[in-house]
């Protein structure tokens, strides 16, 4: 259940086609209402991760409050269209993004800009940098509407801080984002940053207006009781009924840095009798699997229901987030709501978990043999009383309805 007394709803719901180029659009839900937000993103799919379950939930917090309107457009295989009590999905026709399934682009300004003029949103908010915000830009033309850029995805850092490119490439790289960042910034009221991490870096590279406001966790659902339950948690999913558990649930994607993951497990394998749980899709599945294909991993699907998701966090003995590039880690905080302390890259959003709740460990970035080492280490010390730490934290300073009471506090501030 979420903190506002609501289980978190599928992505599978009922649908119905619209061309959104010229159907005609249903009239607008809670037409009274005093403030209308929509969303926009291109990471948003039926098997994505942080970004889609920030607007489910964000959703369930505009449903129970009936002044508030939402609306949401993202793209999809084809067009159509979702309704929910004060919510409703458009869904725009757009190609895969190449190497970065399940993901799709919108192309549409003329889909965009007959969906800003049929719901008349107060606030705009944009969550990711690719063709989203110029469609936005292009489709409100002069009206003026306060934009707020949410900056989920660290693409500066990721593109600079990539092991494959050699040094200066780096550096160009790096520059051209920035420079790309700030363009956009331009058209933007607010820029939400989920830690100081990303909030520091934003403002080192000149960008104004920035506003730290973390991500949140649904505190009933994710919870330490679901412990109880976890050797038949074990069983569901055919993993070893004893010794520990280390697990990586996410994208397999090239910025996750899941290669070092694979190279240091076999030396925690052999010194520890750990079993690794994978769960999750993405580009570079098939690839780590190759990289690695016994030592005790066990791979599993994306998992689409949230409490089998929640079990597993609980069943686990550490939660592995090998990225240096977060802007926060959702699935890493999910896991300390359970109980689960992390082992994390010391770098971007979830070191700072890390440091603020004292309940895990941190492995320098990009090398094995120290994550080995420091897999090791944890996983010989008392798990028990990092768990405790870590649903600590997560309770402590995580709720959704405090993370979005800060936000609609911001979109009421830059509406005057």
């Amino acid at each position: 259940m979420t903190a506002t007394g609501q289980a978190l709803a599928p992505v599978e719901l009922d649908r119905r086609a619209l061309d959104l180029s010229r159907g005609t659009l249903p009239p607008v839900s809670r037409p009274d209402a005093t403030l209308a937000v929509l969303d926009t993103t291109e990471w948003f799919a039926p098997t994505s991760g942080g970004i889609r379950t920030y607007l489910l939930q964000k959703e369930l917090y505009i449903t129970t409050r009936p002044w508030l309107r939402h609306a949401l457009v993202v793209p999809w295989s084809t067009d159509g269209i979702v309704e929910r009590e004060g919510a409703r999905w458009y869904e725009c026709r757009g190609p895969r993004i190449p190497r970065n399934e399940p993901y799709r682009l919108m192309f549409s300004v003329q889909r965009m800009r007959r969906v800003l003029t049929h719901e008349r949103p107060d606030v705009i908010e944009i969550g990711s940098p690719a063709l989203a915000p110029w469609l936005v830009f292009r489709a409100l033309g002069r009206r003026d509407v306060p934009i707020v850029n949410f900056f989920h995805s660290h693409f500066p850092a990721l593109l600079s801080g990539s092991r494959r490119p050699i040094p200066p490439v780096r550096e160009i790289l790096r520059d051209v984002a920035w420079s790309y960042a700030r363009r956009m910034d331009r058209h933007v009221t607010a820029t939400i940053a989920a830690s100081r991490f990303v909030a520091d870096d934003l403002e080192k590279a000149g960008i104004p207006n920035v506003v730290r406001i973390p991500l949140g966790v649904d505190l009933e659902h994710f919870s330490p009781d679901r412990r109880a339950h976890a050797a038949a948690t074990r069983a569901e999913w055919k993993l070893p009924a004893d010794g520990p558990l280390v697990t990586f649930i996410g994208r397999f994607a090239h910025e996750k840095e899941l290669d070092v993951l694979m190279d240091a497990w076999p030396a925690i394998q052999r010194r520890t009798g750990a079993s690794l749980v994978m769960a999750g899709e993405g580009p570079e599945r098939q690839a780590l699997q190759q990289r690695n294909r016994g030592g005790q991993v066990f791979w599993l699907p994306f998992i689409a229901d949230r409490a089998r998701l929640a079990d597993l966090q609980a069943a686990s003995s550490v939660y592995m987030a090998t990225s240096p590039h977060e802007t926060f880690g959702l699935s890493p905080l999910e896991a300390m709501a359970c109980g689960t302390p992390v082992l994390a890259a010391d770098g971007g959003g979830v070191r700072e978990h890390v440091l603020s709740s004292g309940a895990g460990a941190l492995f320098t970035p990009g090398d094995a043999d120290d994550l080995a080492e420091r897999a090791i280490q944890l996983l010989c010390e008392d798990l028990a009383s990092h768990g405790a730490r870590a649903r600590a934290f997560a309770a402590r300073e995580h709720s959704w309805d405090s993370v979005f009471d800060r936000i609609f506090a911001l979109y009421e501030r830059i509406q005057r």
